[in-house]
């Protein structure tokens, strides 16, 4: 999906936040952590969202690592608390539900 808006409509300032790229530019011009910045929401005091996405991202190798990791082990993230943990986990859980759907589109054809 490459939803982009030409003209701001939300309270977002432009670039301030992944969220203002990905309504100028569309979704694919973000990168893996700015992406990720998105559902995490907010940083903490001293660290963006980005930057913590960045941290998250690197320890576990990417999305196919952090995929793979118990829930448990986002706790060791300064910044993560549950509320955020949830929506990754639902993220994840939503992109696994998209694979398993186009497989078994794929199986039928």
């Amino acid at each position: 999906m490459n939803f982009k808006i030409s003209e701001p409509t939300t309270n977002i300032k432009r670039w301030d936040h992944p969220g203002g790229k990905l309504l100028d530019k569309g979704a694919g011009s973000l990168t893996d952590a700015e992406l990720l910045a998105i559902i995490i929401s907010t940083g903490t005091k001293g660290k963006t969202a980005e930057q913590l996405a960045d941290e998250i991202l690197r320890k576990f190798s990417g999305y196919r690592g952090i995929a793979n990791q118990p829930l448990e082990k986002f706790l060791q993230f300064k910044g993560l608390g549950e509320r955020k943990i949830i929506r990754i986990a639902a993220l994840f859980e939503i992109a696994r539900r998209i694979v398993d759907q186009a497989f078994e589109e794929y199986e039928k054809d």
